[in-house]
């Protein structure tokens, strides 16, 4: 079939305004304020916004994908803002111009951590060829991983040729950025001690990168972790017969490891691309991404219905209480989406 057959909206797009086409021109061109107004708008809950933003990202979505998308993540204490600026400073230094995007499900109310880490990125944040940008989730449809993903977009358009997404903490973020980026790395500590508690399988298997930061401070039980992290990587078959998830050992407060840290993104991206794999894994991210948001309406809508609205608190009691089970209270709610069944 002709792709240029089927339709991409059931509703005609309206004609840009010209706010949204001076928005577009000003990102095209590379315009920090225009990027940043941009993503407001993209980041907003307001139904026109959200229209307007599917716009002006349309419009820019032909100059995107040239960037190299990199997720990182780590416990806490790992040193990931200190990583990031070194990491951030050592690619501007060498041509590059970065945006960092911050995932933290909790900005939206308490500022996260993105707000502490353009403090201790101050000299990066100061810097014109970086841009560092949270991306809250609280009230978005689709939550974080929309906004995060269209504000990467959004960078890419800008001029932005390497794209760092940060997670939070360790839990349900690790998967959401994984499923964003073309490389998903992990810093860990040298002295996590023998049991290695951050090492949980699902994090393992997501990991193209590991890297090994504050080195400096116990070459010795650097050496350790770093042992034990490539025996558990070797435990597992890798996501791609032609890449082996490295271990790597950086001191980003001395500024040190950043080359082989780079060399080892360009790397993957070298082994995976002659393979169609590197193109493939980021049409399979935008698939996920089209469903994802297609349940995540289809939940909201639910919940929007007029009878789901008004029989939810009574079955959502008689569940709690033991009166009904969950099944038949899902299957009663269900039932008012296909009233014919």
């Amino acid at each position: 079939m002709d792709l240029s057959e089927v339709p991409v909206s059931a509703h005609p797009q309206s004609p840009l305004s010209p706010a949204d086409q001076t928005l577009i021109d000003g990102v095209l061109a590379g315009q920090r304020r225009a990027l940043a107004k941009t993503i407001t708008l993209v980041e907003s809950t307001r139904r026109d916004h959200q229209e307007r933003a599917q716009q002006v990202l349309s419009a820019l979505l032909p100059h995107t994908g040239r960037a190299i998308r990199v997720g990182i993540s780590g416990v806490p204490g790992a040193g990931k803002s200190t990583f990031i600026e070194a990491l951030g400073n050592w690619l501007l230094d060498h041509g590059h111009r970065l945006a960092v995007l911050a995932v933290d499900p909790s900005s939206s109310v308490s500022g996260g951590s993105i707000l502490g880490d353009k403090t201790r990125m101050e000299l990066l944040s100061q810097r014109e060829e970086a841009f560092i940008r949270p991306s809250p989730s609280a009230g978005s449809l689709g939550g974080v991983a929309e906004k995060t993903r269209e504000a990467m977009l959004a960078c890419e358009a800008a001029g932005f040729d390497v794209i760092i997404v940060e997670t939070v903490g360790v839990g349900q973020s690790e998967t959401t950025v994984a499923g964003m980026v073309d490389i998903f790395c992990l810093l860990q500590l040298p002295n996590a001690g023998d049991d290695l508690q951050a090492i949980k399988k699902g994090i393992v298997e997501i990991a193209d990168l590991v890297v090994i930061n504050k080195a400096d401070i116990d070459p010795r039980a650097t050496a350790v972790v770093r042992a034990q992290w490539r025996n558990a990587l070797h435990m597992l078959r890798p996501a791609s017969p032609n890449w082996q998830p490295p271990v790597l050992t950086v001191s980003a407060l001395k500024k040190e490891g950043m080359d082989e840290f780079w060399q080892a993104i360009e790397g993957y991206r070298n082994a995976l691309t002659p393979t169609g794999e590197f193109e493939e894994k980021r049409r399979r991210q935008s698939l996920d991404w089209m469903w994802q948001l297609i349940d995540s309406g289809l939940r909201q809508n639910f919940r929007h219905h007029a009878g789901v609205k008004k029989s939810l608190p009574h079955l959502s009691q008689a569940v709690a209480a033991g009166q009904t089970t969950p099944a038949a209270a899902a299957h009663a709610l269900l039932g008012y989406l296909n009233p014919e069944s």
